[in-house]
Protein backbone atom coordinates (compact mmCIF):
# COMPACT_ATOMS: atom_id res chain seq x y z
CA UNK A 1 0.00 0.00 0.00
CA UNK A 2 1.17 3.73 -0.98
CA UNK A 3 0.74 6.90 0.33
CA UNK A 4 -1.90 8.41 -1.71
CA UNK A 5 -1.33 12.40 -3.02
CA UNK A 6 -3.67 15.04 -2.61
CA UNK A 7 -4.32 17.16 -5.11
CA UNK A 8 -4.56 20.25 -5.12
CA UNK A 9 -3.35 23.64 -7.01
CA UNK A 10 -4.30 27.26 -6.63
CA UNK A 11 -6.57 27.51 -9.39
CA UNK A 12 -8.56 24.52 -8.72
CA UNK A 13 -8.47 25.99 -4.39
CA UNK A 14 -9.80 29.01 -6.36
CA UNK A 15 -12.79 28.04 -8.14
CA UNK A 16 -13.59 25.73 -4.91
CA UNK A 17 -13.78 28.89 -2.47
CA UNK A 18 -15.42 30.55 -5.18
CA UNK A 19 -18.43 27.84 -4.97
CA UNK A 20 -18.66 28.47 -1.24
CA UNK A 21 -18.62 32.21 -1.27
CA UNK A 22 -20.61 32.40 -4.63
CA UNK A 23 -24.08 33.83 -2.66
CA UNK A 24 -22.24 36.40 -0.42
CA UNK A 25 -19.77 37.74 -3.68
CA UNK A 26 -22.72 37.81 -6.31
CA UNK A 27 -24.21 40.14 -3.07
CA UNK A 28 -20.56 42.10 -2.63
CA UNK A 29 -19.90 42.34 -6.66
CA UNK A 30 -23.70 43.50 -7.30
CA UNK A 31 -23.54 46.09 -4.35
CA UNK A 32 -20.40 47.57 -5.62
CA UNK A 33 -21.36 47.48 -8.96
CA UNK A 34 -24.58 49.69 -8.59
CA UNK A 35 -22.73 51.83 -6.08
CA UNK A 36 -20.36 53.18 -8.73
CA UNK A 37 -23.19 53.15 -11.23
CA UNK A 38 -24.89 55.47 -8.47
CA UNK A 39 -22.39 58.16 -8.99
CA UNK A 40 -23.00 58.74 -12.75
CA UNK A 41 -26.91 59.92 -10.93
CA UNK A 42 -25.31 62.39 -8.27
CA UNK A 43 -23.21 63.95 -10.93
CA UNK A 44 -25.94 64.24 -12.82
CA UNK A 45 -28.73 65.77 -10.17
CA UNK A 46 -25.60 68.09 -8.85
CA UNK A 47 -24.99 69.36 -11.86
CA UNK A 48 -28.35 70.40 -12.86
CA UNK A 49 -29.18 72.02 -9.35
CA UNK A 50 -26.22 73.67 -9.54
CA UNK A 51 -26.62 75.14 -13.07
CA UNK A 52 -30.13 76.25 -12.00
CA UNK A 53 -29.45 78.06 -9.49
CA UNK A 54 -26.53 79.87 -10.58
CA UNK A 55 -26.84 80.33 -13.97
CA UNK A 56 -30.84 80.04 -14.27
CA UNK A 57 -31.98 82.01 -11.43
CA UNK A 58 -34.10 79.29 -10.04
CA UNK A 59 -34.84 79.93 -6.16
CA UNK A 60 -34.11 76.45 -3.22
CA UNK A 61 -38.13 76.14 -3.93
CA UNK A 62 -37.56 75.34 -7.60
CA UNK A 63 -34.56 72.91 -7.13
CA UNK A 64 -35.91 71.38 -3.95
CA UNK A 65 -37.29 68.45 -5.22
CA UNK A 66 -34.31 67.60 -7.13
CA UNK A 67 -31.79 68.01 -4.13
CA UNK A 68 -34.20 65.62 -2.39
CA UNK A 69 -33.43 63.57 -4.51
CA UNK A 70 -30.00 64.04 -4.62
CA UNK A 71 -29.86 63.06 -0.75
CA UNK A 72 -31.98 59.89 -1.16
CA UNK A 73 -29.41 58.90 -4.03
CA UNK A 74 -26.81 59.83 -1.74
CA UNK A 75 -28.33 57.89 1.28
CA UNK A 76 -28.95 54.64 -1.25
CA UNK A 77 -25.08 55.18 -2.70
CA UNK A 78 -24.23 55.02 1.19
CA UNK A 79 -26.14 52.00 2.05
CA UNK A 80 -24.75 49.81 -1.50
CA UNK A 81 -21.10 50.42 0.16
CA UNK A 82 -22.09 49.23 3.52
CA UNK A 83 -23.93 46.21 1.97
CA UNK A 84 -20.60 45.58 -0.66
CA UNK A 85 -18.42 45.26 2.72
CA UNK A 86 -21.05 43.24 4.52
CA UNK A 87 -21.15 41.20 1.90
CA UNK A 88 -17.46 41.00 1.02
CA UNK A 89 -16.97 40.40 4.78
CA UNK A 90 -19.15 37.67 4.85
CA UNK A 91 -17.70 36.11 1.77
CA UNK A 92 -14.07 36.61 3.48
CA UNK A 93 -15.18 34.75 6.06
CA UNK A 94 -16.81 32.04 4.50
CA UNK A 95 -13.28 31.38 2.55
CA UNK A 96 -11.58 31.24 6.10
CA UNK A 97 -13.86 28.36 7.05
CA UNK A 98 -13.74 26.50 4.58
CA UNK A 99 -9.64 26.91 4.24
CA UNK A 100 -9.76 25.73 8.00
CA UNK A 101 -12.15 23.16 7.58
CA UNK A 102 -9.36 21.95 4.31
CA UNK A 103 -6.44 22.47 6.21
CA UNK A 104 -7.85 20.06 9.39
CA UNK A 105 -9.04 17.51 7.20
CA UNK A 106 -5.85 17.06 5.64
CA UNK A 107 -3.96 17.05 8.71
CA UNK A 108 -6.18 14.36 9.74
CA UNK A 109 -6.07 12.39 7.08
CA UNK A 110 -2.42 12.78 7.05
CA UNK A 111 -1.59 12.19 10.33
CA UNK A 112 0.95 12.57 12.73
CA UNK A 113 4.07 11.37 10.82
CA UNK A 114 3.63 12.74 7.39
CA UNK A 115 2.97 16.25 9.15
CA UNK A 116 6.27 15.70 11.00
CA UNK A 117 7.81 16.46 7.22
CA UNK A 118 7.70 19.89 7.57
CA UNK A 119 8.31 22.17 10.31
CA UNK A 120 5.66 23.02 13.13
CA UNK A 121 6.37 26.46 13.20
CA UNK A 122 5.82 26.39 9.55
CA UNK A 123 2.80 24.59 9.10
CA UNK A 124 1.12 27.20 11.67
CA UNK A 125 2.42 30.20 9.53
CA UNK A 126 0.05 28.55 6.98
CA UNK A 127 -2.45 27.71 9.12
CA UNK A 128 -2.59 31.36 10.21
CA UNK A 129 -1.29 33.31 8.42
CA UNK A 130 -1.75 32.13 4.79
CA UNK A 131 -5.71 31.65 5.43
CA UNK A 132 -6.08 35.15 7.02
CA UNK A 133 -4.14 36.45 3.52
CA UNK A 134 -6.45 34.48 1.47
CA UNK A 135 -9.46 36.24 2.80
CA UNK A 136 -8.44 40.16 1.07
CA UNK A 137 -8.88 38.85 -2.53
CA UNK A 138 -12.70 38.38 -1.73
CA UNK A 139 -12.77 41.34 0.83
CA UNK A 140 -11.02 43.99 -1.66
CA UNK A 141 -10.21 42.57 -5.00
CA UNK A 142 -13.56 40.71 -6.71
CA UNK A 143 -15.80 44.39 -5.40
CA UNK A 144 -12.77 46.38 -6.85
CA UNK A 145 -12.98 44.21 -9.88
CA UNK A 146 -16.95 44.85 -10.34
CA UNK A 147 -16.38 48.47 -9.98
CA UNK A 148 -13.85 48.87 -12.35
CA UNK A 149 -16.08 46.35 -14.66
CA UNK A 150 -18.88 48.24 -14.89
CA UNK A 151 -18.40 52.49 -14.02
CA UNK A 152 -15.87 53.27 -16.40
CA UNK A 153 -17.60 51.82 -19.08
CA UNK A 154 -20.81 53.78 -17.79
CA UNK A 155 -19.28 56.99 -17.46
CA UNK A 156 -17.95 56.58 -21.17
CA UNK A 157 -21.93 55.39 -22.13
CA UNK A 158 -23.31 58.52 -21.15
CA UNK A 159 -20.41 61.11 -21.46
CA UNK A 160 -20.14 60.11 -25.08
CA UNK A 161 -22.82 61.18 -26.42
CA UNK A 162 -22.99 65.29 -24.56
CA UNK A 163 -18.75 65.76 -24.65
CA UNK A 164 -16.96 63.71 -27.50
CA UNK A 165 -13.33 65.36 -26.50
CA UNK A 166 -14.06 64.71 -22.72
CA UNK A 167 -15.01 60.54 -24.06
CA UNK A 168 -11.72 60.88 -25.77
CA UNK A 169 -9.77 61.80 -23.31
CA UNK A 170 -11.01 59.19 -20.88
CA UNK A 171 -11.10 56.54 -23.56
CA UNK A 172 -7.27 57.41 -24.32
CA UNK A 173 -6.08 57.01 -20.66
CA UNK A 174 -7.78 54.36 -19.80
CA UNK A 175 -5.03 52.22 -21.55
CA UNK A 176 -2.61 54.25 -20.15
CA UNK A 177 -3.75 52.88 -16.42
CA UNK A 178 -4.20 49.22 -17.23
CA UNK A 179 -0.83 49.69 -18.58
CA UNK A 180 0.92 51.04 -15.83
CA UNK A 181 -0.72 48.79 -13.06
CA UNK A 182 0.23 45.86 -15.23
CA UNK A 183 3.83 46.76 -15.53
CA UNK A 184 4.30 47.12 -11.75
CA UNK A 185 2.08 44.46 -10.69
CA UNK A 186 4.86 42.09 -12.26
CA UNK A 187 7.45 43.28 -10.31
CA UNK A 188 4.81 43.35 -6.98
CA UNK A 189 4.16 39.89 -7.39
CA UNK A 190 7.49 39.00 -7.28
CA UNK A 191 8.44 41.28 -3.91
CA UNK A 192 4.99 39.26 -2.38
CA UNK A 193 6.27 35.50 -3.06
CA UNK A 194 9.57 36.64 -1.56
CA UNK A 195 7.72 38.43 1.38
CA UNK A 196 5.76 35.32 2.35
CA UNK A 197 8.40 32.68 2.08
CA UNK A 198 10.62 35.29 4.32
CA UNK A 199 7.47 35.24 6.56
CA UNK A 200 6.92 31.57 6.62
CA UNK A 201 10.52 31.02 7.45
CA UNK A 202 10.30 33.74 10.44
CA UNK A 203 6.97 32.49 11.78
CA UNK A 204 8.31 28.77 11.68
CA UNK A 205 11.52 29.50 13.27
CA UNK A 206 10.16 31.58 15.73
CA UNK A 207 7.80 28.94 17.18
CA UNK A 208 10.09 25.86 17.16
CA UNK A 209 12.28 28.13 18.90
CA UNK A 210 9.90 29.12 21.90
CA UNK A 211 8.78 25.48 21.71
CA UNK A 212 12.62 24.23 22.74
CA UNK A 213 13.22 27.27 24.91
CA UNK A 214 13.86 25.33 27.55
CA UNK A 215 16.01 23.15 26.06
CA UNK A 216 18.35 26.18 24.46
CA UNK A 217 18.66 27.25 27.53
CA UNK A 218 19.96 24.01 29.09
CA UNK A 219 22.33 23.63 26.40
CA UNK A 220 23.61 27.16 26.11
CA UNK A 221 22.23 27.86 22.74
CA UNK A 222 19.70 30.57 23.34
CA UNK A 223 22.08 33.00 21.57
CA UNK A 224 22.18 31.07 18.83
CA UNK A 225 18.84 30.73 18.76
CA UNK A 226 18.07 34.62 19.05
CA UNK A 227 20.50 35.44 16.69
CA UNK A 228 18.32 32.80 13.91
CA UNK A 229 15.25 34.41 14.82
CA UNK A 230 16.84 38.26 14.67
CA UNK A 231 18.40 37.30 11.37
CA UNK A 232 14.52 36.03 10.03
CA UNK A 233 13.01 39.03 11.61
CA UNK A 234 15.62 41.22 9.65
CA UNK A 235 15.02 39.16 6.20
CA UNK A 236 11.25 39.47 6.62
CA UNK A 237 11.54 43.47 7.01
CA UNK A 238 14.17 44.25 4.20
CA UNK A 239 11.17 41.80 1.98
CA UNK A 240 8.23 43.98 3.41
CA UNK A 241 10.28 47.23 2.40
CA UNK A 242 10.48 46.15 -1.04
CA UNK A 243 6.74 45.55 -1.06
CA UNK A 244 5.95 48.91 0.48
CA UNK A 245 8.05 50.42 -2.43
CA UNK A 246 6.35 48.86 -5.13
CA UNK A 247 2.79 49.45 -3.85
CA UNK A 248 4.05 53.22 -3.15
CA UNK A 249 5.23 53.25 -6.71
CA UNK A 250 2.50 51.75 -7.71
CA UNK A 251 -0.29 54.40 -6.33
CA UNK A 252 2.39 57.50 -7.19
CA UNK A 253 2.21 55.76 -10.77
CA UNK A 254 -1.82 55.62 -10.87
CA UNK A 255 -2.02 59.18 -9.42
CA UNK A 256 0.14 60.56 -11.64
CA UNK A 257 -2.12 59.66 -15.17
CA UNK A 258 -5.23 60.13 -13.19
CA UNK A 259 -4.13 63.60 -11.89
CA UNK A 260 -3.24 64.54 -15.55
CA UNK A 261 -5.79 62.86 -17.40
CA UNK A 262 -8.00 64.68 -14.76
CA UNK A 263 -6.35 68.02 -15.42
CA UNK A 264 -7.28 67.97 -18.99
CA UNK A 265 -10.81 67.26 -19.02
CA UNK A 266 -10.92 70.48 -16.95
CA UNK A 267 -8.18 72.30 -19.17
CA UNK A 268 -10.76 71.41 -22.10
CA UNK A 269 -14.03 72.14 -20.17
CA UNK A 270 -12.96 75.52 -18.71
CA UNK A 271 -11.78 76.69 -22.35
CA UNK A 272 -15.16 75.29 -23.84
CA UNK A 273 -16.84 77.17 -21.50
CA UNK A 274 -15.38 80.78 -22.19
CA UNK A 275 -15.32 80.14 -25.96
CA UNK A 276 -19.00 79.20 -25.51
CA UNK A 277 -18.56 75.91 -27.09
CA UNK A 278 -19.98 73.51 -23.90
CA UNK A 279 -22.90 75.11 -21.40
CA UNK A 280 -22.09 74.66 -17.75
CA UNK A 281 -24.70 71.59 -16.75
CA UNK A 282 -22.58 69.64 -19.44
CA UNK A 283 -19.05 71.16 -18.40
CA UNK A 284 -19.67 70.26 -14.65
CA UNK A 285 -21.30 67.05 -15.18
CA UNK A 286 -18.92 65.75 -17.05
CA UNK A 287 -15.76 67.49 -14.64
CA UNK A 288 -18.10 65.54 -11.69
CA UNK A 289 -17.63 62.25 -13.42
CA UNK A 290 -13.75 62.37 -14.43
CA UNK A 291 -13.13 61.60 -10.86
CA UNK A 292 -15.55 59.07 -10.46
CA UNK A 293 -13.80 57.45 -13.63
CA UNK A 294 -10.58 57.05 -12.14
CA UNK A 295 -11.12 55.96 -8.71
CA UNK A 296 -12.50 52.69 -9.55
CA UNK A 297 -9.17 52.37 -11.63
CA UNK A 298 -7.17 53.12 -9.01
CA UNK A 299 -8.84 51.57 -6.08
CA UNK A 300 -8.12 48.75 -8.19
CA UNK A 301 -4.59 49.36 -8.41
CA UNK A 302 -4.37 49.30 -5.01
CA UNK A 303 -6.42 46.43 -4.30
CA UNK A 304 -4.10 44.71 -7.02
CA UNK A 305 -1.46 43.84 -4.18
CA UNK A 306 -4.16 42.45 -1.74
CA UNK A 307 -4.91 39.88 -4.64
CA UNK A 308 -1.52 39.29 -5.50
CA UNK A 309 -0.47 38.59 -1.74
CA UNK A 310 -3.86 36.52 -1.45
CA UNK A 311 -2.70 33.98 -4.26
CA UNK A 312 0.40 33.75 -2.61
CA UNK A 313 -1.38 32.70 0.76
CA UNK A 314 -3.24 30.45 -1.24
CA UNK A 315 -0.21 28.86 -3.35
CA UNK A 316 1.14 27.93 0.26
CA UNK A 317 -1.68 26.62 1.22
CA UNK A 318 -2.61 24.57 -1.92
CA UNK A 319 1.30 23.35 -1.36
CA UNK A 320 0.60 21.92 2.22
CA UNK A 321 -2.85 20.38 0.90
CA UNK A 322 -0.69 18.85 -1.97
CA UNK A 323 1.74 16.95 0.50
CA UNK A 324 0.47 13.35 0.75
CA UNK A 325 -2.43 11.61 2.64
CA UNK A 326 -3.15 7.96 3.99
CA UNK A 327 -5.57 5.69 2.08
CA UNK A 328 -8.83 6.06 2.48
CA UNK A 329 -10.64 5.20 5.54
CA UNK A 330 -12.44 1.74 5.47
CA UNK A 331 -16.10 0.77 6.51
CA UNK A 332 -15.66 -2.21 8.37
CA UNK A 333 -15.92 -2.15 12.18
CA UNK A 334 -14.93 -4.59 14.80
CA UNK A 335 -16.30 -5.12 18.66
CA UNK A 336 -14.25 -2.25 20.28
CA UNK A 337 -14.80 -4.23 24.10
CA UNK A 338 -12.74 -7.28 22.95
CA UNK A 339 -9.15 -7.17 22.96
CA UNK A 340 -7.76 -7.59 19.33
CA UNK A 341 -5.20 -9.67 17.91
CA UNK A 342 -2.13 -8.54 15.76
CA UNK A 343 -0.80 -10.00 12.83
CA UNK A 344 2.26 -8.28 10.69
CA UNK A 345 2.49 -10.14 7.58
CA UNK A 346 6.23 -9.03 5.61
CA UNK A 347 5.68 -5.71 6.60
CA UNK A 348 7.97 -3.48 4.38
CA UNK A 349 7.78 0.53 5.33
CA UNK A 350 10.06 2.73 2.84
CA UNK A 351 10.03 6.53 4.64
CA UNK A 352 10.00 9.39 1.76
CA UNK A 353 13.72 10.34 2.49
CA UNK A 354 14.61 6.37 1.10
CA UNK A 355 15.01 5.03 4.71
CA UNK A 356 13.73 1.52 5.48
CA UNK A 357 12.08 1.81 9.03
CA UNK A 358 10.17 -2.12 8.66
CA UNK A 359 12.14 -4.21 6.74
CA UNK A 360 9.75 -7.71 6.21
CA UNK A 361 8.60 -7.45 9.29
CA UNK A 362 6.87 -10.74 11.01
CA UNK A 363 5.28 -10.96 14.00
CA UNK A 364 2.08 -11.87 15.59
CA UNK A 365 0.44 -10.32 19.03
CA UNK A 366 -2.25 -12.57 20.92
CA UNK A 367 -5.49 -10.52 21.92
CA UNK A 368 -4.60 -9.68 25.92
CA UNK A 369 -1.07 -9.91 25.44
CA UNK A 370 1.61 -7.60 26.65
CA UNK A 371 4.52 -7.37 24.72
CA UNK A 372 7.57 -5.53 25.18
CA UNK A 373 8.98 -3.80 21.69
CA UNK A 374 12.52 -3.04 22.32
CA UNK A 375 15.88 -2.57 20.57
CA UNK A 376 18.29 0.29 19.61
CA UNK A 377 17.40 3.78 18.02
CA UNK A 378 15.99 3.67 14.72
CA UNK A 379 15.30 -0.13 14.71
CA UNK A 380 11.77 0.75 13.76
CA UNK A 381 9.87 0.92 17.15
CA UNK A 382 8.18 3.85 16.53
CA UNK A 383 7.20 3.06 13.24
CA UNK A 384 5.57 0.14 14.79
CA UNK A 385 3.27 2.07 16.80
CA UNK A 386 2.52 4.23 13.65
CA UNK A 387 1.61 1.42 11.62
CA UNK A 388 -0.82 -0.06 14.16
CA UNK A 389 -2.63 3.35 14.83
CA UNK A 390 -2.71 3.56 10.86
CA UNK A 391 -0.83 6.81 10.58
CA UNK A 392 1.77 5.22 7.84
CA UNK A 393 0.60 2.44 5.57
CA UNK A 394 3.28 -0.90 4.35
CA UNK A 395 5.24 -0.21 1.27
CA UNK A 396 4.51 -4.31 1.08
CA UNK A 397 2.76 -6.52 2.92
CA UNK A 398 -0.17 -6.05 5.13
CA UNK A 399 -1.40 -5.67 8.97
CA UNK A 400 -3.92 -7.42 10.14
CA UNK A 401 -6.64 -7.07 12.81
CA UNK A 402 -8.49 -10.28 14.25
CA UNK A 403 -7.92 -11.65 10.58
CA UNK A 404 -8.72 -8.77 8.86
CA UNK A 405 -6.90 -6.19 7.01
CA UNK A 406 -5.91 -2.84 8.76
CA UNK A 407 -7.16 -0.75 5.93
CA UNK A 408 -10.51 -2.54 5.71
CA UNK A 409 -11.47 -1.37 8.88
CA UNK A 410 -13.28 2.10 10.06
CA UNK A 411 -10.12 4.39 10.83
CA UNK A 412 -12.00 6.87 13.17
CA UNK A 413 -13.46 3.84 15.15
CA UNK A 414 -10.23 2.19 14.92
CA UNK A 415 -8.52 5.24 16.19
CA UNK A 416 -11.10 5.34 19.12
CA UNK A 417 -10.21 1.99 19.73
CA UNK A 418 -6.47 2.84 20.86
CA UNK A 419 -5.00 4.01 24.01
CA UNK A 420 -1.83 5.78 23.65
CA UNK A 421 0.59 6.79 26.43
CA UNK A 422 3.70 8.83 25.61
CA UNK A 423 7.06 9.65 27.11
CA UNK A 424 5.57 13.07 28.10
CA UNK A 425 1.84 13.28 27.52
CA UNK A 426 0.12 16.63 26.11
CA UNK A 427 -2.11 18.16 28.44
CA UNK A 428 -4.08 21.39 27.20
CA UNK A 429 -4.99 24.59 29.05
CA UNK A 430 -8.67 23.77 30.77
CA UNK A 431 -9.22 22.16 33.91
CA UNK A 432 -8.16 18.83 35.21
CA UNK A 433 -11.69 17.45 34.27
CA UNK A 434 -11.52 18.41 30.69
CA UNK A 435 -7.82 17.05 30.32
CA UNK A 436 -9.29 13.70 31.45
CA UNK A 437 -12.48 13.78 30.01
CA UNK A 438 -11.46 15.47 26.71
CA UNK A 439 -14.70 15.81 25.25
CA UNK A 440 -16.15 12.06 25.46
CA UNK A 441 -18.68 11.16 27.80
CA UNK A 442 -18.60 8.92 30.42
CA UNK A 443 -18.88 5.05 29.65
CA UNK A 444 -21.56 4.29 32.43
CA UNK A 445 -23.85 7.27 32.03
CA UNK A 446 -22.82 8.66 35.50
CA UNK A 447 -19.87 11.20 34.62
CA UNK A 448 -19.18 11.83 38.77
CA UNK A 449 -18.53 8.14 39.36
CA UNK A 450 -17.12 7.46 36.36
CA UNK A 451 -14.68 10.46 36.60
CA UNK A 452 -13.73 9.34 40.59
CA UNK A 453 -13.41 5.85 39.12
CA UNK A 454 -10.41 6.61 36.52
CA UNK A 455 -8.75 8.93 39.53
CA UNK A 456 -8.64 6.46 41.60
CA UNK A 457 -7.15 3.60 38.77
CA UNK A 458 -4.77 6.06 37.53
CA UNK A 459 -3.25 7.08 41.08
CA UNK A 460 -4.45 10.20 40.85
CA UNK A 461 -6.97 10.73 43.54
CA UNK A 462 -4.77 11.93 46.24
CA UNK A 463 -2.97 15.05 44.48
CA UNK A 464 -5.81 16.05 42.60
CA UNK A 465 -8.24 15.75 45.98
CA UNK A 466 -5.18 18.29 47.49
CA UNK A 467 -5.52 20.72 44.97
CA UNK A 468 -7.53 23.91 45.62
CA UNK A 469 -10.31 23.56 43.44
CA UNK A 470 -10.30 19.67 43.01
CA UNK A 471 -11.41 18.18 39.38
CA UNK A 472 -12.11 22.29 38.57
CA UNK A 473 -8.57 23.36 38.78
CA UNK A 474 -7.24 24.69 35.90
CA UNK A 475 -4.16 23.49 33.95
CA UNK A 476 -1.71 25.12 31.92
CA UNK A 477 -0.87 24.56 28.24
CA UNK A 478 1.38 21.50 27.99
CA UNK A 479 0.68 20.60 32.13
CA UNK A 480 2.33 24.08 33.37
CA UNK A 481 1.08 24.08 36.76
CA UNK A 482 2.11 20.27 37.38
CA UNK A 483 4.51 17.74 37.74
CA UNK A 484 5.49 15.42 35.10
CA UNK A 485 4.48 12.33 37.73
CA UNK A 486 1.34 14.50 38.01
CA UNK A 487 0.81 15.10 34.69
CA UNK A 488 1.30 10.94 33.53
CA UNK A 489 -1.14 10.01 36.07
CA UNK A 490 -3.70 12.46 34.56
CA UNK A 491 -2.76 11.15 31.26
CA UNK A 492 -3.37 7.81 32.92
CA UNK A 493 -6.83 8.48 33.88
CA UNK A 494 -7.78 9.75 30.29
CA UNK A 495 -6.44 6.12 29.39
CA UNK A 496 -9.41 4.81 31.99
CA UNK A 497 -12.14 7.15 30.36
CA UNK A 498 -11.16 5.95 27.03
CA UNK A 499 -11.29 2.80 27.86
CA UNK A 500 -9.98 1.27 24.58
CA UNK A 501 -9.00 -2.31 24.43
CA UNK A 502 -5.63 -1.76 22.38
CA UNK A 503 -2.74 0.14 24.29
CA UNK A 504 0.01 1.54 23.04
CA UNK A 505 2.48 3.06 25.97
CA UNK A 506 5.84 4.45 24.72
CA UNK A 507 7.56 4.24 27.94
CA UNK A 508 5.73 6.32 30.11
CA UNK A 509 7.67 5.80 33.27
CA UNK A 510 10.83 7.26 32.66
CA UNK A 511 12.01 10.22 33.86
CA UNK A 512 9.99 9.53 37.14
CA UNK A 513 11.61 9.27 40.50
CA UNK A 514 11.39 5.94 41.68
CA UNK A 515 8.34 6.37 43.44
CA UNK A 516 5.91 8.21 41.40
CA UNK A 517 6.94 5.64 39.03
CA UNK A 518 6.09 2.60 41.27
CA UNK A 519 2.53 4.19 41.27
CA UNK A 520 2.69 4.83 37.66
CA UNK A 521 3.34 1.02 37.02
CA UNK A 522 0.90 -0.09 39.32
CA UNK A 523 -1.96 1.94 37.46
CA UNK A 524 -0.50 1.08 33.97
CA UNK A 525 -0.80 -2.79 35.23
CA UNK A 526 -4.07 -2.29 36.05
CA UNK A 527 -4.86 -0.70 32.56
CA UNK A 528 -3.51 -3.81 30.65
CA UNK A 529 -6.04 -5.84 32.62
CA UNK A 530 -8.25 -7.06 29.58
CA UNK A 531 -6.44 -5.32 27.10
CA UNK A 532 -3.66 -6.09 24.71
CA UNK A 533 -1.10 -4.07 25.19
CA UNK A 534 2.31 -2.86 23.22
CA UNK A 535 5.05 -1.27 25.09
CA UNK A 536 8.27 0.45 23.56
CA UNK A 537 10.33 -0.43 26.51
CA UNK A 538 13.60 1.54 27.44
CA UNK A 539 13.63 0.70 30.73
CA UNK A 540 14.14 -3.31 32.17
CA UNK A 541 11.51 -2.74 34.87
CA UNK A 542 9.09 -1.95 32.35
CA UNK A 543 10.16 -5.43 30.20
CA UNK A 544 10.02 -7.58 33.22
CA UNK A 545 6.01 -7.12 33.42
CA UNK A 546 5.94 -8.14 29.95
CA UNK A 547 4.73 -11.53 28.29
CA UNK A 548 6.55 -11.78 25.92
CA UNK A 549 10.08 -9.32 24.20
CA UNK A 550 10.30 -8.72 20.80
CA UNK A 551 14.33 -7.34 19.84
CA UNK A 552 13.90 -5.17 16.99
CA UNK A 553 17.09 -4.41 14.61
CA UNK A 554 17.08 -2.57 11.16
CA UNK A 555 13.32 -3.12 10.62
CA UNK A 556 13.20 -6.92 11.38
CA UNK A 557 12.75 -9.34 14.71
CA UNK A 558 15.63 -10.69 15.68
CA UNK A 559 14.98 -12.48 18.44
CA UNK A 560 11.25 -12.93 20.72
CA UNK A 561 10.42 -15.07 23.50
CA UNK A 562 9.63 -14.87 27.36
CA UNK A 563 12.17 -11.99 29.21
CA UNK A 564 13.44 -14.92 31.56
CA UNK A 565 14.12 -17.12 28.48
CA UNK A 566 15.79 -15.04 26.28
CA UNK A 567 17.89 -13.50 29.16
CA UNK A 568 18.82 -17.31 29.79
CA UNK A 569 20.21 -17.74 26.20
CA UNK A 570 23.19 -16.10 24.49
CA UNK A 571 21.30 -14.04 21.95
CA UNK A 572 20.62 -10.07 21.51
CA UNK A 573 18.23 -9.90 24.76
CA UNK A 574 21.02 -11.07 27.12
CA UNK A 575 24.11 -8.82 25.29
CA UNK A 576 21.39 -6.35 26.00
CA UNK A 577 21.19 -7.04 29.53
CA UNK A 578 24.73 -7.33 30.00
CA UNK A 579 25.23 -3.90 28.95
CA UNK A 580 22.84 -2.08 30.42
CA UNK A 581 23.73 0.74 32.32
CA UNK A 582 23.62 1.64 35.87
CA UNK A 583 20.01 3.37 34.92
CA UNK A 584 18.87 0.01 34.11
CA UNK A 585 17.85 1.06 30.50
CA UNK A 586 17.52 -1.46 28.32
Amino acid sequence: MTETPARSDVPELLRSLRRVARPATVGAVTAAAFHGLLAVAVAHLLAGAVDAVVFRGADVAAVAAPLLLLAGVALLRAGAAMASDRFAFAAGAAVRRDLFAHLFDHAVAAGPVRLATRPTGERAAVMIEAVAGAEPYWRQWLPSAARVTVVPLAVLAVVAPVDRLGFAILAASLPLLVWAMILVGKGAEVAHRRQWASLARLGGDLLDQIRGLGDLARLGASGRALASVHAAAVAFGRETMAVLRLAFLSALVLEFFATVSIAAIALAVGFRLMWGELDFATGFFVLLLAPEFYAPLRDLGVRRHARIESLTALGSIAEMLAEPVGAPSGTRRRNTEAPPALRFEGVRVVHADGRVALDHLDLEVAAGEHVAIVGASGAGKSTLFALVAGFVEPNHGRVLVDGVPLDELDRDLWLRNLVHLPQTPHLFEGTIADNVAMGRPPIGGDAEVAFAAVLRDAGADAFVGRLPEGRDTPVGERGVGLSGGEAQRLALARAFWTAGSLVLFDEPTSHLDAETERLVGEAIARLGVGRTVLTIAHRLATVATADRVVVLDRGRVVEAGRPADLAATDGHWARMLATAGEEGRA
